[in-house]
C-alpha cells in the first residue's frame, strides 16, 4: 500500500532517521522523474511515427524507412551501452510503428473490403508475438516489446471496429463488441504494466449502454441515456475490482484499483445526469424508440411512452440528487477510514460538483435548504468522527 508521509515530521518525531528520510524522498523523486521522462519519450515517438508516415506519403518509402529505423534501433539495443539505450528504444519503436501504421493506412486506402479482417488477424498476431516475448523473454527490451504489443492491440481493435461498421452490427452484438474491446485493453494494460492503458478500458465498457462523450464547437459534454443502469454497471465493476484487489499482489492489484476508480468516476457522471433530468429506466433499451424509420407519428410515440412510463421504474431528479448525496457521504467516510485516497478525493470532488450544480439548478432561491443542509452536516461529521474512533479502538485482525 502506497501512503503519503511527511518525512520532516517523522524525522522530528524520531520515527525515522534523517538518512532514511533522504532515501524515501529520493525514491519518490525518481518515480516522478521517470514518469515525466517516459511520458515525453512516448509522446515524441508517437508524433515522429505519425509525422513520418504522413510526410513520406508512399507505402514503399514508409516500409523502407521503417525497416531501416527498426534495424538501427535493435542494433543500438544489442551492441551499445546503457547511456544510449533510450535512442535505441525510440528508433526501434518509430520503425515498428511506421511498418504497422503504414500497412494499416495502405489497407484502408487500397483494399477497403479486406482491410478489417486483415487488421484484425494481423494485429492479433503482432500482439501475441510481443506478449509471448514479454512473458518468456527474448527479441529485445521489455519497453520495445510492450510498445509493439500495444501497436498490435490497436491494429486488432481497429480491425474489429472496421468489421463492425462494415456489417452494421448493432444492439446486443454491438454491446458484446464493446465488452470484448474493454477486456482486450485491460489485459494489454496489465501485460505492459501501464495503468493508463488499463484505464482506457473504461471507455468501451461504458459504451455498452451508449454512455460516452461528445464535442461541438467550444464545448465538451458527457451523456448517459440510461444513468441508473450505468450506475449499476459501474458499481458492479467497482465492487468486483476492489474485491479482486484485496486478493492480488500489488502489481496486479493496482490495475484493479485503477479500473475501480474510473468506473466510480463514470458512475458519478451518470448520477449527475440523473440528478438533473431524472431517469425512466430502460427507455432507450426496451422502451418505445422513436425516429424517422420507426413508422410512428409523434402522437403515437407519446402515447406509447406514457404507457411505458406506467410500468417501468421512474426516478425523479430530486430523488436522484438526495440518493447521490447520501452515497457520496457514505463512500467518502468509508474511503477516508480505509485510506483510499484516490477514492476519497474523487468522492470529495463530485460532492463539490453536486453541491455547485444543485445550488444553481434547484436551490438557488431557497435559503431554507442551506439551513437544513448545514445543520444536517454537523451530526454527520460528528458521527463520522466517532465511527472512526471506534474503528481505531478495535483490535487489529
Amino acid at each position: 500500500m502506497h501512503s503519503l508521509a511527511d518525512t520532516k515530521a517523522l524525522t522530528a518525531d524520531g520515527v525515522i532517521t534523517p538518512e532514511q528520510a533522504k532515501i524515501i524522498e529520493a525514491r519518490a523523486r525518481d518515480i516522478m522523474v521517470s514518469l515525466a521522462i517516459n511520458t515525453v519519450l512516448c509522446v515524441g515517438i508517437l508524433a515522429a511515427t505519425g509525422g513520418m508516415i504522413l510526410w513520406l506519403g508512399n507505402a514503399v518509402a514508409v516500409a523502407i524507412s521503417g525497416v531501416l529505423l527498426l534495424v538501427i534501433g535493435l542494433f543500438i539495443l544489442s551492441a551499445a551501452g546503457e547511456m544510449v539505450r533510450m535512442f535505441g528504444n525510440a528508433s526501434a519503436l518509430i520503425g515498428a510503428g511506421m511498418l504497422i501504421g503504414g500497412a494499416a493506412l495502405e489497407l484502408v486506402e487500397k483494399y477497403e473490403e479486406q482491410a478489417g479482417m486483415i487488421m484484425l488477424i494481423g494485429g492479433a498476431l503482432v500482439a501475441a508475438i510481443a506478449a509471448r516475448a514479454m512473458i518468456w523473454g527474448g527479441l529485445t527490451t521489455r519497453f520495445v516489446q510492450g510498445s509493439i504489443l500495444l501497436m498490435g492491440v490497436t491494429l486488432h481493435l481497429v480491425g474489429v471496429a472496421t468489421l463492425a461498421e462494415d456489417y452494421q452490427i448493432a444492439g446486443l452484438g454491438q454491446s458484446a463488441i464493446f465488452l470484448y474491446c474493454a477486456i482486450v485493453i485491460a489485459l494489454a494494460g496489465y501485460l505492459v504494466d501501464i495503468r493508463f492503458v488499463t484505464a482506457c478500458a473504461i471507455a468501451p465498457f461504458a459504451q455498452m449502454l451508449d454512455t460516452g462523450t461528445g464535442y461541438f464547437h467550444a464545448a465538451y459534454f458527457f451523456y448517459s441515456p440510461e444513468p441508473t443502469l450505468t450506475i449499476l454497471q459501474m458499481g458492479a465493476l467497482v465492487a468486483l475490482m476492489l474485491w479482486w484487489a484485496l486478493r492480488l499482489d500489488e502489481r496486479k492489484a493496482r490495475h484493479a484499483r485503477t479500473l475501480a476508480i474510473f468506473a466510480f468516476i463514470v458512475a458519478n457522471l451518470a448520477a449527475l445526469v440523473g440528478s438533473l433530468w431524472g431517469d425512466m429506466v430502460g427507455e432507450t433499451l426496451w422502451g418505445p424508440g422513436w425516429d424517422a424509420d420507426s413508422g410512428l407519428s409523434f402522437e403515437e410515440w407519446d402515447a406509447a411512452l406514457a404507457a411505458f412510463r406506467e410500468k417501468t421504474l421512474v426516478i425523479s431528479a430530486n430523488a436522484y440528487a438526495v440518493i447521490w448525496a447520501l452515497a457520496l457521504i457514505a463512500i467518502g467516510a468509508w474511503s477516508a477510514h480505509t485510506g483510499r485516497r484516490v477514492l476519497f478525493n474523487a468522492a470529495l470532488t463530485f460532492g463539490g460538483i453536486h453541491a455547485y450544480t444543485q445550488l444553481f439548478e434547484s436551490f438557488g432561491d431557497q435559503p431554507l435548504a442551506y439551513v437544513i443542509g448545514g445543520f444536517a452536516a454537523i451530526p454527520l461529521a460528528w458521527g463520522a468522527w466517532r465511527l472512526n474512533h471506534w474503528f481505531a479502538q478495535r483490535p487489529s485482525p
